[in-house]
């Protein structure tokens, strides 16, 4: 199985090392074509609008054509990217998922912070209240409307901060910065789900 990181900017690093630590193959991606390789993407943290400016319009194209077809995995700036609806400023995105986030919800770089969060597994029950996840906020984004069929996977008190629906995740905080896998073992599941029934 291999997993591109989306290297252009931000913290792409520490998401390469959780991911092979979990038994995975990884491409720093770096060229539009590099996706074509790829099982799955990750789109890691940084400046959302950098990483639009950085990619160009082909690159934003070939981005755009990766997550119809493929597992995709936002974090913090990456969440920002595939949601349908960007605040503050209103920005285009790729609009892979049906949310509305608000940039930089929780303030500025100064007010990040580690917080404890719940997780909740795939084969959760409806009213699962989920297990015990530590998450690190940094200028974070926050999810203000969840449309229908968005699935969410974490929760900070009454918050959502990770969703996916079909082929896509997205997660306000930081899970490569945590000693917990778990959020990324989910994103690897999808992928291998995704590679299986392609082969049916």
């Amino acid at each position: 199985m291999k997993i591109g990181v989306l290297a252009l900017q931000g913290d792409f690093d520490a998401h390469r090392k959780r991911l092979q630590e979990l038994g995975a193959e990884v491409v720093l991606v770096k060229k539009p074509e590099q996706m074509d390789e790829i099982d799955g993407l990750i789109i890691p943290g940084g400046e959302s609008g950098t990483f639009i400016r950085l990619l160009g319009d082909a690159g934003f194209e070939k981005l755009k054509q990766f997550v119809r077809a493929k597992p995709t995995f936002g974090t913090c700036a990456g969440a920002i990217l595939l949601a349908s609806e960007v605040e503050n400023p209103v920005q285009q995105g790729l609009g892979a998922l049906d949310i509305g986030i608000r940039r930089n919800a929780y303030g500025r770089q100064i007010d990040s912070s580690i917080r404890p969060g719940r997780f909740h597994s795939a084969d959760a029950e409806p009213d699962d209240k989920g297990s015990a996840l530590e998450m690190v906020f940094i200028r974070a984004p926050k999810i203000e409307r969840v449309g229908p069929g968005v699935e969410v996977i974490a929760t900070d008190g009454d918050d959502p901060v990770a969703v996916r629906k079909g082929n896509v995740m997205a997660a306000t905080f930081h899970p490569e910065l945590s000693d917990d896998t778990r959020v990324h073992q989910a994103f690897l599941d999808l992928v291998r789900g995704q590679r299986t029934k392609g082969r049916q």
